[in-house]
């Protein structure tokens, strides 16, 4: 839920300072007001330093972790020496890159010896010279025998020349070799083993991470409360008091109360302003707390807002579950999840919740999956345990069977067969995905009637529609009514009219913006087929592998099979969480959410998990 904030003007003598402040620090709940004019406390140099250097070691392979204790000075030295060796094992490694690329290029000439030529050319009396030219001009060109053919590589031909005098050729590049193959090899070696020592040295550092985090706290501890002490006003000259303002969840301002006792402090209660910023508060626990985390990577709700968070997370795993629409790999899933439940214990926080939501995720697909019939993409036989416990299965039979006494009354039961049946399966799917559609975005419509009266309208032009269109393309629809169709169509004439007889009397002429809705809201519900369509085309891929394995032969079906299901089941995840999410903070954000607020930041200790 959103938690209203209040907003309180503290006054107290100087000497309560840093009292106040410890305290509010500790219980964290106060969310303090810049009213200083000085200029903020910089982020200090050692807090930046130890920031960088966990982004370091967390690369590196896991090590025992360090339990020898320390302060920052020990803290600084280890940051020290890891910065130290970083750097030089980047410059190492950029080393290596030069050091191959001048191989390369020198490579077509072999090992010789550089003071050799040296020598020849010294007592020889001739200057020995290195070229390289493209391949197809070498073939049309004439050399004399002082140009002698070395060899090619790629589209160059390489070539040595021995002249008394330096001498230059039409299209050839000379080519200036300063050291030779063997000398670059051999510090190519030197290099590489320095770098690999240099990576030993720095592994041995990565079970510091916990000991650095700590220190890191302590700073960052520090350096917020020196912070929310800058915040602090002194408005009387030689008096010793100081104010500051503040943000106060309601549900805490008796802790306000009890945290200024026995000091020289008062508080009161002043007018929120119009351009003031006011965060918004969010306190969840539960399946509520996990929406509020996936709330929180779209944006934050304004505190004109009512939470969405609830309505978020459980409309995310259905979307979920049916995307995966797979109750094999909900299966999969719980047994994965069920692992790192037991292999991480004690998890806390935001990877707690995490692993909490993964589990949820899992029992949802199996049992979507279980009510679809839906098992690693097999064929489930109606007349089966499994086919008769599959909701989706019966569906499609009712439907079926309204079908054909729709349009042949005459038509006995008999005809009825699992093949007529099972091809019902899919269109109950897809309307199961529009009434899905059409229940979400009129709950997000409705969240807000009293602000938007034309919503009345809008839902019931969606239920019209529902039993309206299916009559226009010879569908039966799931929920049938005598005179479907007429109802229908008036549902949808009054649910415009009414929209916009609503709007034009709670906002006058600007109630004529609601004509637009029409196409949106048509559209928005239209946009929840994805739910049957990415469901559909997982169980068409899994069909597929499936195939794929039992014609290929046993041993190398097997393979193809589990290759193609994790394929399957990794596009189902990522099809799962964007298009969960998506339709979530899209088409039911645009009718209940206003957004753009500002989360609620009091000074509290950071703690390690």
């Amino acid at each position: 839920m959103i938690v209203n904030l209040r907003k309180y003007l503290i006054l107290g003598a100087n000497e309560d300072l840093d009292k106040f402040f410890n305290r509010a620090q500790e219980q964290g709940f106060l969310e303090f007001i810049t009213l200083s004019s000085k200029k903020s406390v910089e982020v200090s140099e050692n807090i930046v330093q130890i920031i960088h250097v966990l982004k370091i070691l967390k690369k590196l392979p896991i090590k025992k972790p360090y339990v020898g204790g320390g302060d920052l000075d020990y803290a600084l030295e280890v940051c020290g020496k890891v910065l130290f060796y970083d750097k030089e094992v980047e410059k190492q490694l950029e080393e290596i890159r030069l050091l191959r690329v001048e191989i390369a290029r020198v490579s077509p000439f072999g090992d010789f010896s550089r003071e050799e030529i040296e020598y020849i050319e010294k007592y020889g009396k001739k200057k020995i010279q290195f070229f390289a030219m493209k391949e197809s001009k070498s073939h049309k060109a004439n050399f004399g025998d002082e140009v002698i053919y070395v060899g090619t590589e790629y589209d160059l031909d390489y070539f040595i020349t021995i002249n008394p005098e330096r001498t230059t050729y039409p299209d050839m590049i000379e080519m200036r070799i300063d050291r030779p193959l063997g000398e670059l090899k051999s510090q190519l070696s030197e290099v590489k083993e320095s770098v690999h020592r240099m990576e030993h040295e720095l592994k041995e550092f990565a079970g510091h991470i916990d000991f650095l985090g700590r220190i890191l706290t302590e700073l960052l501890n520090e350096h917020h409360l020196k912070r929310a002490k800058q915040d602090a006003a002194y408005p009387l000259q030689n008096v010793s008091v100081f104010i500051i303002e503040a943000w106060v969840p309601e549900n805490r301002v008796s802790s306000l109360f009890a945290l200024i006792e026995g000091m020289s402090i008062h508080c009161e209660e002043v007018l929120i302003e119009e351009i003031d910023k006011v965060p918004t508060c969010m306190e969840n626990r539960g399946t509520s707390r996990i929406g509020e985390d996936l709330v929180k990577i779209y944006d934050i709700p304004a505190i004109t807002d009512k939470d969405p968070s609830t309505f978020v997370f459980w409309a995310f795993v259905l979307f979920f579950a049916m995307i995966v629409n797979d109750a094999g790999y909900g299966l999969l899933y719980l047994l994965v999840a069920l692992v790192c439940k037991w292999k991480f214990p004690n998890l806390h926080g935001a990877k707690k919740r995490f692993l909490n939501l993964f589990l949820i995720l899992s029992v949802a697909c199996i049992v979507w999956g279980v009510l679809a019939g839906a098992y690693f993409g097999v064929a489930i036989n109606p007349k089966s345990f499994l086919g008769e416990i599959s909701i989706v299965e019966h569906l499609a039979a009712l439907k079926a069977k309204g079908h054909m006494q729709a349009v042949a009354p005459t038509l006995s039961e008999i005809s009825l067969t699992n093949e007529v049946v099972g091809d019902y399966s899919r269109d109950v799917l897809l309307e199961l995905s529009l009434i899905v559609g059409i229940v979400h975005v009129s709950i997000s419509l409705l969240r807000y009637l009293r602000r938007n009266w034309s919503a009345i309208g809008w839902v019931t032009f969606l239920i019209g529609g529902y039993l309206y269109f299916p009559t226009v393309l010879n569908a039966t629809p799931l929920i049938q009514i005598q005179h479907g169709k007429e109802i229908g169509l008036q549902l949808i004439y009054g649910g415009i009219g009414g929209a916009i007889l609503l709007a034009l009397i709670q906002k006058r002429l600007k109630g004529l913006g609601e004509i637009p809705n029409l196409v949106q809201v048509f559209a928005d519900v239209l946009s929840y087929l994805r739910l049957y369509a990415l469901g559909l085309a997982g169980s068409i891929m899994a069909d597929t592998f499936n195939g794929i394995g039992q014609y290929i032969g046993l041993v190398a079906g097997i393979f193809a099979t589990i290759v193609g299901h994790a394929v399957n089941i990794l596009l189902g995840i990522m099809a799962g969480v964007i298009h969960g999410l998506r339709l979530n903070f899209l088409e039911w954000y645009h009718y209940s959410f206003d957004g753009n607020g500002k989360l609620f930041n009091p000074l509290k200790k950071i703690k390690l998990e």
